[in-house]
């Protein structure tokens, strides 16, 4: 499934939020031309560690997406990107409010150019509102968005997490928002710009919490029923020190955990308050009965939300991922480029390796209308580079 095939778009993004959106778009058909500066190109590439040459994490982000070098605080630079915009769909703009404006680029400008350009801006806290031009990551996007207000443990400060949940939900609201906008555009034939705010993202995912406090119900951090606050949805050390998942919410699967375990189902575990220190006591000791082994075997008989916290390093080994197919390789010029499959990712696609900065610079350009000695002489400018 491949349905955006013949969209074409123009990405300055970088890092994690926008590359993580356009591989989506890219994996789905779409053309994705990466505008990179002069200067080093999208930071993602030189984060360590590297795989063939280059960040790992930047050859996750990027494979099926090209590569030009433009130089946006040249005249010639923004010349030519004024042209290029006239030949794309969308234009994804991860800068802070303003800062496209101020190079003479600003939205009202670039649609007044190509009035069927889709803008997708993101940014951590909206083009509007008191912190429009503050820095952030992911952290301060998920402090303010309310989330980390939830985290545990209750007696000191929440535990940062492990993943960066609104620069890939951020990545995941402009996908959506990109894919409305050019179905909306079918029908009245009209671009729009679309602010999309990391922080306003995270907030549905504090639904559950956000339900209880609305309605008057205010619980310490890591104390809700989906934050660590009941025994039943939490997680245990095996005997041999391995870490489990349990997520046994609804009585009957409480009840099969407890049958499985050898355990009195106590049916007030499943709601919060001082008796869940007791109950979680006397799990911790029953998962330390047995090894992760033997508690994935009874999981395999016994319907009862139990599952391994798999590490990262053993998930591509792991039975369910394998099954899946969710990590494939690329073979290019430069080795092999392991990479991960999205839920939208198709299977048995060739897709084009990652690119070097600067890879398609004269490619681009040449799509974009512009001659070779056009191309040439903005090399000269120092308006572009080629690899």
């Amino acid at each position: 499934m491949r349905p955006l095939v013949g969209t074409r778009i123009l990405d300055l993004s970088r890092l994690l939020p926008g590359p993580f959106a356009t591989l989506v778009l890219a994996d789905l058909g779409a053309t994705v031309d990466k505008v990179e500066d002069l200067g080093g190109g999208d930071y993602m590439r030189h984060m360590p560690p590297h795989i063939a040459g280059e960040s790992a994490a930047f050859q996750l982000l990027n494979r099926g997406k090209r590569s030009v070098l433009l130089d946006l605080k040249r005249p010639e630079g923004r010349a030519a990107f004024e042209r290029l915009v006239a030949s794309y769909d969308v234009l994804f703009d991860q800068f802070r409010p303003g800062v496209l404006a101020r190079l003479g680029l600003g939205h009202d400008a670039l649609r007044a150019i190509n009035p069927k350009l889709i803008i997708c801006a993101l940014t951590g806290y909206g083009q509007t509102g008191p912190l429009a031009q503050r820095a952030g990551h992911d952290i301060d996007y998920l402090a303010r968005g309310g989330l980390l207000g939830v985290q545990g443990p209750d007696d000191g400060a929440p535990q940062p997490p492990g993943f960066q949940l609104a620069d890939v939900s951020g990545g995941m609201w402009c996908v959506i928002a990109i894919l409305a906008a050019l179905a909306e555009r079918q029908r009245t034939g009209e671009g729009r710009v679309l602010d999309i705010s990391m922080t306003d993202g995270v907030l549905g995912f504090a639904t559950a919490t956000l339900g209880g406090m609305l309605a008057g119900e205010i619980r310490p951090r890591g104390a809700d029923v989906l934050t660590g606050g009941i025994a039943p949805y939490n997680t245990y050390l095996s005997k041999d020190g391995h870490p489990l998942a349990l997520g046994a919410l609804e009585p009957k699967f409480w009840m099969a955990f407890c049958a499985a375990a050898g355990i009195t189902p106590r049916m007030e575990a499943l709601f919060p308050g001082p008796h869940q220190a007791e109950i979680k006591a006397e799990l911790r000791s029953v998962f330390a009965s047995k090894t992760r082994e033997e508690w994935i075997a009874l999981a395999a008989v016994h319907d009862c939300c139990l599952e391994p916290a798999v590490a990262p390093e053993d998930l591509r080994d792991d039975p369910l991922v394998r099954a899946r197919e969710l990590f494939f390789e690329l073979e290019t010029s430069r080795g092999r480029i392991p990479q991960v499959r999205t839920p939208v990712t198709p299977k048995g696609t060739d897709f084009t390796p990652p690119p070097r900065a600067g890879e398609h610079t004269r490619a681009v350009l040449r799509d974009g209308g512009f001659s070779d000695a056009e191309i040439d002489d903005l090399v000269k400018a120092g308006a572009i580079r080629e690899a």
